[in-house]
């Protein structure tokens, strides 16, 4: 007798979990020529290989695949595309000097994920496990990692629902892909102006991202004024208007941001919003608060969790003004706009 398959809609159990040693590997016959550096342009390139494991209410999480990268197979009444149940993650690859690839604290971003699909009701998996699939796919490919400096190659994980109908998903298709990308900002390692906004918001306290497609608009007209991003600002209400008034600063388009206050006797005061819901909870927003308060502290060695400690004890002294590193609201008044 065959197996019934739920009906309705409900938040699916963990049946059989995301499994590497299941990992089926069917290579290209066909690979593509690696491109030229100077003409990558973020997120347009893609490896000749992705990862993809599909998840069912009855059988749980498929075998793990990596395949030739190519176009997915989906129906079209699917949540993903009728009300945006769907989550991803971004992450880079380096070479080390011996040309193994290596991952910059990546165990963050698969458990940021996790914490994604948990919200939005998708599938759980394991993060370890999709952590291994990822490394394994980024080995299989690592002639596409970039060396050129400022150049990465960039991972894209993926899951998205893909049963039909209004309601959380209890299908879903994960899927990874990689993409040799050169530096976000064109115009290379240099200082970037923003443009504060205070007609559009991007995040608001309990919400749920979706936030990339309603922020193209206001960064296109940003970039008609001469801008290089939007910094995102978010109206006080409340107690908090009657206290402080003006405008919340939350975070840019494309990354966290910190403040550098200087004061009168030179040391400095480096302040960054708190995660208080508006914001990513980044990954390179979390290292630099970690290696800021490992900075104050003279005792300790300057280390990130995740990542191998240095291998000498000793560190050397430093005559830069001395930090204080702390997280908080940051509020001011935008009624001008300027560079």
């Amino acid at each position: 007798m065959g197996r019934q398959r739920p009906s309705g809609i409900f938040r699916p159990p963990l049946i059989a979990d995301l499994d590497p040693s299941k990992l089926i590997i069917t290579l290209t016959d066909s690979p593509k020529p690696l491109p030229n550096p100077e003409n990558l342009v973020f997120g347009t390139t893609m490896s000749d290989h992705m990862l993809v494991a599909s998840f069912d209410p009855v059988d749980g999480w498929s075998a793990p695949e990596i395949k030739p990268y190519g176009p997915l197979s989906l129906d079209p009444a699917s949540t993903c595309f009728q009300y945006a149940a769907n989550i991803f993650e971004g992450m880079k690859a380096h070479l080390r000097p011996d040309g193994t690839p290596i991952l910059f604290r990546p165990e963050m971003n698969v458990a940021r994920l996790g914490r994604s699909a948990d919200r939005l009701a998708l599938p759980p998996f394991n993060p370890n496990a999709l952590l291994e699939l990822i490394r394994k796919l980024v080995a299989l490919d690592k002639t596409w990692i970039p060396t050129a400096a400022g150049c990465s190659l960039y991972i894209r994980p993926t899951l998205i629902g893909t049963r039909p109908g209004v309601g959380a998903s209890d299908r879903a298709l994960l899927y990874v892909i990689l993409s040799p990308s050169g530096p976000y900002f064109r115009k290379g390692p240099t200082s970037i102006s923003l443009l504060a906004a205070t007609q559009n918001v991007r995040a608001w306290p309990g919400g749920t991202a979706g936030n990339y497609a309603p922020g193209f608009l206001p960064q296109l007209e940003a970039a008609k004024l001469g801008y290089d991003q939007v910094l995102w600002l978010l109206k006080e209400t409340g107690e908090d208007a009657k206290k402080k008034g003006g405008w919340r600063v939350t975070e840019a388009g494309a990354m966290n941001i910190f403040v550098v206050l200087s004061r009168e006797d030179g040391d400095l005061d480096i302040v960054t919003p708190s995660l208080d819901g508006t914001i990513l909870p980044g990954v390179t927003r979390d290292s630099v608060l970690h290696l800021c308060k490992a900075h104050t502290d003279k005792s300790k060695k300057l280390s990130l969790p995740g990542i191998p400690p240095p291998k000498s004890s000793t560190r050397t002294k430093s005559h830069s003004p001395s930090l204080t590193c702390s997280t908080g609201l940051l509020n001011t008044d935008y009624s001008k706009r300027s560079r």
